[in-house]
């Protein structure tokens, strides 16, 4: 309950910020008299990283209160994108940076370094009053390439399936893209979110939808299937079998800084790595580095 109650609080503040215009550009707040009485950075990037970034900046804020981390989502392409331009300080990112990336960095005399922060499993995701509990890996790219499109076909229900993807600025978009449908396209008809919130949405009012999403984001709204890789067994998206490596849709959640940080981006990434930034990972859902 820790857990979810964390998540969710999160959200309705990711909300809230940004209808208040909470992110103002990371150069701290100006008082009357025009000095800069905080210190602050910008945190930007992956939808999947973000509600853990929210939960760690919140927690270092209270410890800190001449210190701001603003923390904004879009993707991870797009805080990539602002991390190669110089615009934020640290890009999150649930996959690794594409080598045109890096090529682009390098031209803008950036130096990326990478930084896992955590890890996570990639849920596929139903309605809970969908009877199909399990897929294999080539039923699930024939659902998502075009090749199935009733789920009578994988055991269901005779029910037409609304796949739904993430946009192709999610770093979890090209991480499905590449394990799920090793060389294909997703399907012309898919329904593309642009953030999970919004998979997780419109699978909970759609008996016939389904989605991929992180882990964190799985609640009673929807039910998680057990998944087959390829080696014969359905493995459950829970804490335990992603953690054992037997969950065949694990991956690493980063952090891109332009070369080694400084100053407030250390001191943000070195409490994320601490021992109390890592328990912050287990508490919003995810998996921490450091044991």
């Amino acid at each position: 309950m820790f857990k979810r109650t964390r998540l969710h609080k999160i959200l309705i503040l990711m909300t809230v910020f940004l209808v208040i215009g909470f992110t103002f550009a990371g150069i701290g707040c100006v008082d009357k008299e025009g000095t800069t009485s905080k210190e602050g950075i910008i945190v930007k990037g992956s939808d999947t990283v973000l509600p853990l970034s929210q939960a760690e900046a919140e927690e270092f804020m209270l410890k800190h209160a001449d210190k701001s981390i603003t923390v904004i989502g879009g993707g991870s392409g797009v805080g990539i994108a602002a991390m190669i331009d110089g615009e934020v300080e640290i890009a999150m990112a649930s996959r690794s940076m594409k080598d045109s990336e890096i090529e682009k960095a390098k031209q803008n005399g950036i130096d990326p370094l990478e930084t896992t922060i955590g890890w996570d499993g990639i849920a596929v995701v139903v309605n809970p009053e969908n009877p199909v509990n399990q897929l294999t890996f080539t039923q699930l790219k024939a659902i998502y390439d075009g090749n199935i499109s009733n789920w009578k076909d994988v055991g269901g229900d005779d029910r037409k399936i609304t796949v739904i993807s993430r946009d192709s600025s999610s770093g979890t978009y090209e991480y499905f893209k590449e394990e799920i449908l090793v060389g294909s396209e997703y399907r012309q008809d898919a329904l593309v979110q642009p953030a999970t919130g919004a998979i997780v949405q419109e699978i909970a009012q759609n008996r016939g939808a389904i989605g991929y999403i992180g882990y964190a984001y799985v609640d009673n709204s929807v039910k998680a299937l057990a998944l087959d890789g390829g080696e014969g067994v359905f493995v459950p998206a829970t804490q335990e079998k992603i953690l054992s490596g037997e969950y065949p849709l694990a991956r690493q959640l980063f952090y891109y800084t332009n070369g080694e940080p400084q100053g407030l981006t250390k001191e943000f990434i070195d409490y994320v790595m601490s021992a109390e930034g890592q328990s912050i990972v287990s508490e919003v859902g995810y998996f921490p580095v450091v044991q």
